[in-house]
């Protein structure tokens, strides 16, 4: 079957998933079922196999998956569900027990970002992402965790990841995802500026996790985001992540503050691409635009998304299973390196920094 035409029906479903309604044009369907097979696999390459199954669910019944595939996508979608519970009851638990010997890490992205959503179980999850103000609370942690006999690995920008309730944690000392040390004391002036929120991750706690404020939330997406889609590559998820919060967020950010701040950061091109995207392939209400221009076409960072999938893992998955370390390494170069025109015509202010740190083992 045409790649484009998949393409298409995955995009309808995703928006209608995304935004929880009606499509509003149904001609690709009903469909054959070798292509629902391709749009079981690419939402699963993509991560938004969740999503995807919310859209289903507004389809009228002549249109529906064979049954056979729609009872294993209930099943993923339950696993899901079920790992979404648990990372909330962990992060519930982690603040339990670490909170109180100092000040409280922040959660970055994750099950934070999923409370914009209408479904948050049914985002899939990846890992936790704590970003620590104290660098010494987060030491001593860490230090818990080896006495428990949990090992750390620690990485070259800072940040360390161990594996704690059967769920990956990391530490992270930025919460911004920008290379160019240039920035990094107007990010720090940001930061305290907008500060903090408190929210309740899920219904089974009245526990209340700290999250960065909207502000800072969608800077933090934004700048994610871009980190991977110049490197080893972006997949839907993260891309349905700003569209979901932009929208949540859209009453309690100042557009002229954020334009502000993408201007500080050399930003402007990537957010006329990333808004065409969010508005031409994902939905977004363009009357939700915050006074930015757009784009002519989302097209050089949907071939991004189409080819890597989720952070690149659908391309790095070429590789065979027995690939060294050094040959994963020399693939997230040859990523950039693919991506380069791209990166010095949407960030020429990140993208030299970005490739330091490449060079030096840095990057994620």
């Amino acid at each position: 079957m045409d790649k484009h035409f998949v393409h298409n029906a995955f995009l309808v479903l995703l928006q209608a998933g995304l935004w929880e309604r009606k499509m509003d044009d149904l001609s690709c369907f009903p469909l054959p079922d070798e292509v629902w097979k391709d749009l079981f696999r690419l939402a699963q390459e993509q991560t938004v196999t969740g999503i995807l199954f919310r859209g289903i669910q507004f389809l009228p019944d002549e249109c529906l998956p064979p049954p056979a595939l729609l009872m294993r996508w209930v099943a993923a979608v339950d696993a899901i569900e079920r790992k979404n519970r648990k990372m909330n009851r962990v992060i519930d638990e982690f603040y339990t027990r670490f909170a109180e010997t100092g000040p409280v890490p922040v959660l970055q992205k994750g099950q934070g970002v999923a409370l914009c959503y209408a479904s948050p179980l049914l985002r899939e999850c990846g890992d936790i992402d704590f970003y620590f103000t104290d660098k010494a609370h987060s030491e001593k942690i860490l230090s818990d965790m080896q006495k428990q006999g949990i090992p750390v690995r620690r990485q070259p920008d800072g940040s360390a990841f161990y594996v704690w309730q059967g769920i990956d944690i990391e530490h992270h000392t930025r919460l911004f995802d920008c290379y160019n040390p240039f920035f990094r004391k107007y990010l720090k002036t940001l930061e305290r500026q907008w500060g903090w929120q408190n929210v309740k991750i899920s219904q089974e706690s009245g526990k209340k996790i700290t999250i960065p404020s909207p502000f800072l939330n969608i800077l933090l997406l934004n700048l994610h985001i871009l980190k991977h889609t110049l490197g080893r590559g972006i997949g839907m998820r993260q891309l349905c992540d700003m569209a979901r919060a932009c929208y949540m967020f859209r009453h309690e950010i100042d557009d002229e503050k954020m334009m502000l701040a993408n201007k500080r950061l050399g930003l402007e091109k990537w957010n006329n691409l990333l808004w065409a995207f969010l508005v031409n392939v994902l939905g977004f209400p363009k009357a939700y635009l915050p006074g930015v221009e757009m784009a002519s076409t989302a097209g050089p960072l949907l071939d991004i998304v189409w080819k890597g999938g989720n952070f690149g893992l659908h391309a790095e998955r070429s590789l065979p299973a027995s690939a060294s370390v050094f040959s994963r390494k020399m693939h997230t170069a040859r990523s950039f390196l693919g991506n380069i025109g791209f990166s010095f015509r949407y960030a020429p202010k990140e993208v030299s920094w970005l490739c330091l740190d490449l060079l030096k083992g840095q990057f994620k």
